[in-house]
């Protein structure tokens, strides 16, 4: 054998093994996004979800645009607040962000 035969067997039997250690650091790649990115999303997704089902009156709550209200009135797709005495807005159950007192407790 000729140094030449034997350099190329080298870089063939590397490369072959660095295609393995590729496929491997994606997957890792993958499972940390995953449990660093995705999984988070899908807890905090799940728990506002919950939330948005569990309105009754009296609830206080926070929507998308900032407004601080109580809850008065819960339809399937809607919600009417009361903002102050007297004033009530009418606005999607889908912007109900969150109860205020759990801005307290963090």
């Amino acid at each position: 054998m000729t140094l030449n035969t034997i350099l190329l067997q080298d870089t063939a039997s590397a490369q072959q093994g660095g295609g393995y250690s590729f496929i491997i650091m994606m997957v890792l790649i993958f499972v940390v996004m995953y449990f660093f990115m995705i999984r988070p999303q899908q807890k905090r997704q799940k728990e506002l979800n919950k939330f948005r089902s569990s309105l009754e009156n009296g609830t206080k709550v926070i929507t998308a645009g900032g407004i601080y209200g109580t809850v008065k009135e819960v339809n399937d797709e809607s919600v009417l607040i009361e903002v102050d005495n007297g004033v009530k807005l009418r606005v999607a159950k889908s912007m109900v962000m969150r109860d205020p007192s759990d801005m307290i407790q963090k």
